[in-house]
């Protein structure tokens, strides 16, 4: 009796500790992405937003694609000049007090602020020997845990996977590369570990029927396991081996980072993953992060785990992303100054492109259908009914040519393809280049060395296709490919390794 008596007050214990939690964390709310876009517009105080266009141009709202109307509003936000009108004349003002202010902006209006209670990472990671081509490599297949002790109902676990040359000398430059992780494939036993194998099973085999022995003495070259047979791979549009490839024989590291296990690409996701977590399951209010944030606060995780590894020189990381992971790309760069160089692939809109300009993909087209990616805030730009009336691309406080000085004066690569391949026309390679040059000035004040242009933004033209202007901190390169940077990959590597003093050991 006496231990049942005890045992009581446990369970009473046990019984409000849990009606407490559950008071205090509610389930986690499912919303449909139109339902989670009509919370956000409730919030602000949006009645409607205007529809983006199509992007088929046989489409009766089909995207500008007249130079003539791009620009109608043409000033862009200076990065050079405070808020307050003073002029920034030297690196020290830019460092303590413009770029302070530009972030603050893209943090409020544009992409949201990341939680200053985002939970720790703990990394752990399963270790395989591979080759990529000719070149043997060490692979490490990353797990990332986010600690959700604080509200258990949400998991987030980071996938990623970090491939570094088997036979480097010392540790090595590596590039975080936003897509699907996974080892290499094909991913199996190899030399002397491959001739253990097949001498172990050849033994079990004749322990299971010793007449196999006379069946293995006349045939002794037969083997259990064989590699698969070498293909190769299929090759970048400019005839080169896949990026992983030429990363490796440049004596690089790389990382697959997954973006979709930080944060699903959709609005029904946003009371989940990284977001839903600190969130605890609630829909997000107007200044919160949207996936293009959370997934360059992945990215920051992810370098976090390889400032911890010997062979990766983390003093040289890179980021890399195509299409909408090209806008990560970018926003990591420009928001953890860690980061050493990055390759921005056609990102258009809410990338590298100005938002202010009317030509293809629109403000618009972010505010609709992909709201996600960006601060709640943000879609006050595309409003045609509000209680504070009607929204503008003109309004927004920054524009993309501040994005790309943010990540001055380190190594930023701005790299398009061909409308003609793929590369469409709705990404505005022109407004990708004038936000370049303009950033040029923030690249000279720091000291960098930015595109050879004395125009302004105005008037500057872009370089005829695949002739780079990589001679500074600040490149550009139009490839004659489409919708990917791989046929850049080869002059990123070169122009990186200039500038870190590094070559292939």
């Amino acid at each position: 009796m006496r231990l049942v008596l005890k045992s009581i007050p446990v369970l009473l214990m046990l019984v409000f500790a849990t009606a407490a939690f559950t008071q205090s964390s509610p389930a986690p709310v499912t919303f449909t992405s139109d339902q989670d876009q009509k919370n956000m517009m409730d919030q602000l105080g949006i009645k409607a937003l205007r529809p983006g266009p199509s992007g088929n141009e046989k489409a009766p709202n089909h995207a500008n694609y007249d130079e003539s109307k791009a620009n109608p509003y043409p000033n862009l936000p200076d990065p050079l000049t405070m808020n307050n009108g003073d002029k920034v004349t030297t690196a020290q003002q830019w460092w303590d007090k413009r770029r302070p202010e530009i972030v603050e902006m893209y943090s409020k209006y544009v992409y949201g602020r990341v939680p200053n209670n985002v939970p720790k990472v703990t990394w752990s990671a399963t270790v395989d020997h591979e080759m990529i081509g000719f070149t043997p490599v060490i692979a490490k297949d990353l797990i990332g845990t986010v600690d959700n002790s604080a509200y258990p109902e949400i998991s987030v676990k980071i996938h990623a996977t970090l491939v570094v040359p088997a036979n480097a000398k010392g540790p090595v430059p590596t590039l975080i590369m936003f897509g699907p992780a996974g080892f290499p494939s094909p991913n199996e036993p190899r030399g002397e570990a491959l001739t253990e194998m097949n001498a172990a099973m050849k033994t079990l085999l004749i322990q299971q029927d010793p007449r196999l022995q006379k069946v293995f003495d006349e045939h002794p070259a037969w083997l259990p396991f064989k590699n698969t047979p070498f293909t190769f791979p299929q090759l970048n549009e400019d005839g080169d081996p896949p990026n992983p490839w030429q990363l490796v024989a440049a004596g690089w590291g790389f990382v697959l980072l997954d973006p979709a296990t930080v944060q699903a690409d959709n609005g029904a996701g946003l009371t989940r993953g990284i977001i839903g977590l600190v969130n605890k399951g609630q829909p997000r209010r107007p200044e919160d992060w949207g996936a293009l944030r959370a997934w360059a606060w992945g990215a920051g995780r992810t370098l976090d785990y390889l400032e911890t590894d010997p062979s990766v020189d983390a003093k040289h990381v890179g980021i890399d992303g195509v299409s909408r992971y090209g806008k990560a790309a970018l926003i990591t760069m420009a928001f953890d100054q860690r980061f050493y160089m990055v390759l921005v692939g056609s990102s258009g809109k809410g990338g590298a492109t100005l938002l202010r300009r009317n030509y293809g993909e629109a403000v618009e087209s972010l505010t609709g259908g992909e709201y996600h990616w960006m601060a709640g805030n943000f879609m006050k730009y595309g409003a045609s009914d509000a209680s504070f009336g009607i929204g503008n691309p003109g309004q927004l406080p920054v524009d993309s040519n501040e994005l790309i000085a943010l990540c001055a004066p380190r190594l930023t690569f701005i790299s398009y393809g061909i409308p003609e391949k793929g590369d469409a026309h709705w990404l505005d390679h022109e407004g990708s280049f004038m936000a370049t040059v303009d950033a040029n000035r923030v690249f000279g004040l720091l000291g960098a060395k930015g595109l050879p242009v004395t125009e302004d933004y105005h008037t500057a033209k872009m370089p005829p296709v695949n002739t780079g202007w990589l001679d500074g901190q600040l490149a550009w390169r139009q490839h004659d490919g489409g919708h990917t940077d791989a046929p850049n990959m080869k002059w990123f590597i070169q122009w990186a390794d200039k500038a870190m003093g590094h070559s292939a050991q």
